[in-house]
């Protein structure tokens, strides 16, 4: 699993790893972010953060959403309308001009940290 450099004033602790789920997302609240976290232990990077804001549905379910590879790019389906954003730059596969934000996210130790820009 790759660690990467961080100076702690920068970054927030979300959660541990132990609190991901492989394969899955779960929510965070940063500040008054609602972020999803993937962590996905066979892919390189193995950990992304995404808006959990559905702006089709209108609704905070990203986190909830079924990780997929689409056309050998690792999506999460949003569990309502099932359209498929891109973990790596929150892209919408299906509506072009809809991304979500997306935010550097990583491991230290056992701790997950996340930056987001205030």
């Amino acid at each position: 699993m790759s660690e990467v450099a961080i100076t702690r004033a920068e970054w927030l602790q979300v959660c541990k790893r132990s609190d991901l789920v492989a394969n899955s997302g779960v929510c965070a609240l940063v500040g008054d972010q609602q972020v999803a976290l993937f962590f996905i232990p066979d892919q390189e990077p193995q950990l992304f953060a995404i808006d959990n804001w559905d702006p089709i549905a209108n609704a905070g379910v990203i986190g909830r959403g079924i990780v997929a590879e689409v056309d050998e790019v690792l999506t999460v389906a949003s569990p309502l309308y099932k359209q498929h954003y891109r973990l790596t730059d929150g892209q919408c596969l299906e509506e072009e001009d809809i991304r979500l934000a997306t935010f550097p996210v990583a491991f230290d130790g056992n701790d997950v940290l996340i930056k987001i820009d205030q």
